[in-house]
């Protein structure tokens, strides 16, 4: 009996031993395995959080699957929190617009890779001075004693815009001649201000006028554009400088040529693009340019709303 009981024993710890995998590794080994890369990439409040998350979900999932790594997003609330927390989130890289990308590249020396060709063929912004209709404003002298909405300062159509205008046209200090000012934080919510008659004035960028132009008829009804800036490039992807090249090189690749793949094609439809171009550090120089007439020194500049 006593025999028996051996014999069973013995092959209950050869089948558990079968089941392990080998032995456990000690707590230093364990450090040395590789370990899984991760890209985390920043995304500024162009539109609301929901938005956001919409449209870049599924080209965030088909970049990792290409790629075969795991990319995460991370929302920020604001536009100069890109530059703020660029580092201490450990952002690898960012969908940068204009202006924050020029900030980015002076301050953090991010690379940029690709930016997208919208559905209508376009790789470029502007931005849009606007004001309701029936206000009866149709220049600047007009707008004295009034409120006007702002993005947020980190922004070209929703803030540079506006410092370029005042200075065009004798506003020395926008905060004394304007009963309010304020910074609504998305260019969606700007828009939305002046068409509700919150603010007098607003500037936003044209694309997101357009996209709710097409959701509201009274957009165009009701509101006239009095002033533009010149045409900036379109949001697009770059990343720090020390990342490895061989992953720039992948994600790159991955951007330029996921129009040739009909899955890829079917996210770009999504993404509201036809394809991503690859996009270089000059392509910014109208930014810089805009950014001088506003005398802005973009290595001290405070892009921190008040």
């Amino acid at each position: 009996m006593r025999q028996g009981f051996l014999s069973i024993f013995t092959c209950i710890v050869m089948l558990l031993g079968c089941n392990q995998s080998g032995p456990a590794l000690p707590a230093s080994e364990k450090e040395r395995l590789p370990q899984e890369k991760n890209l985390v990439l920043g995304l500024i409040p162009e539109h609301d959080l929901f938005q956001q998350k919409e449209r870049y979900q599924p080209l965030t999932l088909y970049l990792s699957e290409k790629m075969g790594m795991k990319i995460r997003t991370k929302i920020l609330s604001r536009y100069g929190n890109i530059i703020d927390n660029f580092v201490s989130e450990n952002l690898d890289g960012a969908f940068f617009g204009s202006f924050t990308y020029a900030l980015a590249h002076a301050r953090l020396n991010v690379e940029p890779l690709a930016r997208p060709q919208l559905l209508n063929g376009e790789t470029t912004y502007h931005g849009l001075i606007l004001v309701r209709k029936s206000s009866g404003i149709q220049a600047a002298k007009q707008m004295e004693g009034k409120t006007f909405a702002f993005v947020d300062k980190a922004t070209t159509a929703g803030y540079l815009l506006p410092l370029v205008y005042f200075k065009k046209h004798g506003i020395k200090n926008y905060r004394t001649y304007f009963k309010e000012t304020y910074f609504a934080g998305t260019h969606e919510d700007v828009i939305q201000d002046v068409l509700d008659g919150k603010a007098d004035i607003g500037a936003a960028k044209n694309t997101v006028y357009r996209r709710m132009a097409d959701l509201d008829g009274r957009v165009i009804r009701e509101l006239a554009v009095l002033d533009r800036s010149p045409e900036v490039p379109e949001n697009g992807l770059a990343v720090r400088g020390d990342l490895e090249e061989s992953i720039k090189k992948k994600i790159r690749e991955a951007l330029l040529t996921m129009h040739l793949d009909p899955r890829g094609a079917e996210v770009l439809k999504k993404f509201g693009a036809q394809r991503f171009i690859e996009t270089h550090d000059q392509d910014y120089l109208p930014v810089l340019q805009y950014a001088r007439k506003a005398n802005l020194n973009l290595a001290t500049y405070d892009y921190r709303n008040e």
